[in-house]
């Protein structure tokens, strides 16, 4: 097969979907990997790293997409690249559809196989191609609001971690997946004082099991909510319903209910946001603030450190993406269900439920 692998031309987003080791056992299984010219660069993967493994380079983006019967890559295409995507070519990426309708319609008229990263389901019911970025992604939301609680950005000037003499910062992490538990680890190790809170009661035994005494587990109701905003310096949106728009766990008229300066940094931004008022920004300009509180909403967090994230990236996808290249893409669906879960759009046809019912569209919509 041919595989194709564009510069991401997203905001400041520096991955690449795949390092010079993928490319390596993509090559010796006889497929052809092209690369746009400086694609990896950014994460420290150069075009002299790729030719040494036998992958072949393309200068422009617009070659890539002409010639690659897969793409593979880390955001969902954007305007630029709608009217590049072919008919019957395979998109493996996170697409995120359930948030966004526009993208959703682009890929439907484009008619290419679309496959998500973040609905690949394995036997256990967890999702190993979105693990990885919400382990950092987790552990970033941490390192951003501590930055942004500091005073000249228009936090309340807390050090999470107090001194001896003050207490202190308090974080609230909504949901205890992947990000909330990756979350609430950083923020103890900063000795911070830490309320994760979830719905799901073995998560919240998990976590009671695994985290330090200074980490309180609470289930999550408007209630709780509502009484923990007022008091917490930072609160982490990590809530994720599988292929779903996010729910708004925080809405506009909670704001009112915090302290000026307090700092929200919402991780679910990618599939809608867990807060009322989040909107996506970028890592040029990530933050804005209502009613005094301060809103991260970054929608590509992990590119901002692309060497880490790059790496864990490829660990998990580049399975998956042998299996699509060797079989092709129809019958390693068949052969693999995990896989057959990432299928979300094909040839036109909407295959995945949760976008449907995102959108109110009827079952099948073409």
């Amino acid at each position: 097969m041919i595989v194709g692998i564009p510069k991401e031309i997203k905001n400041n987003e520096s991955r690449v979907g795949i390092i010079p080791a993928g490319v390596f056992e993509l090559v010796k299984n006889n497929h052809t990997v092209y690369i746009q010219t400086g694609a990896g660069d950014g994460s420290g993967f150069f075009d002299a790293d790729y030719q040494q493994v036998g992958g072949l380079i393309l200068e422009t983006i617009e070659e890539v997409y002409a010639i690659a019967e897969m793409i593979v890559k880390v955001k969902e295409p954007i305007l630029e690249e709608y009217d590049l995507i072919r008919e019957g070519q395979i998109l493996f990426t996170y697409l995120h559809f359930a948030s966004s309708e526009p993208l959703t319609k682009a890929m439907i008229k484009q008619k290419a196989i679309c496959i998500a990263y973040e609905t690949v389901e394995d036997e256990e019911g967890t999702l190993p191609l979105l693990t990885p970025m919400s382990e950092v992604a987790g552990r970033m939301a941490i390192q951003q609001g501590a930055k942004y609680l500091e005073k000249p950005v228009k936090g309340r000037g807390v050090l999470l971690g107090g001194v001896p003499g003050v207490a202190p910062g308090k974080v609230l992490v909504l949901g205890a997946g992947v990000v909330g538990i990756q979350a609430a680890k950083m923020a103890a190790g900063l000795g911070a004082h830490v309320t994760l809170m979830d719905i799901n009661m073995k998560r919240l035994r998990y976590a009671n099991d695994v985290m330090p005494p200074h980490v309180i587990t609470e289930f999550s109701n408007e209630y709780n909510i509502r009484k923990h905003i007022k008091t917490h310096d930072l609160i982490i949106g990590g809530v994720l319903l599988k292929g779903r728009k996010a729910p708004n766990l925080i809405t506009r008229d909670m704001l009112r209910e915090m302290r000026p300066g307090t700092v929200i940094v919402d991780v679910a931004v990618d599939q809608g946001g867990c807060v009322e008022t989040t909107k996506p920004t970028t890592h040029e300009d990530p933050i804005y603030i209502i009613d005094d509180v301060v809103h991260y909403s970054v929608a590509n967090m992990p590119g901002a450190v692309p060497y880490t994230s790059t790496i864990a990236l490829t660990n998990v996808t580049l399975p998956y993406a042998l299996r699509l290249a060797n079989l092709g893409w129809e019958a390693a669906c068949e052969m693999d269900e995990s896989l057959k879960k990432g299928l979300n759009i094909v040839s036109g046809k909407v295959v995945y439920q949760e976008i449907i019912e995102a959108f109110g569209w009827e079952k099948g919509f073409v």
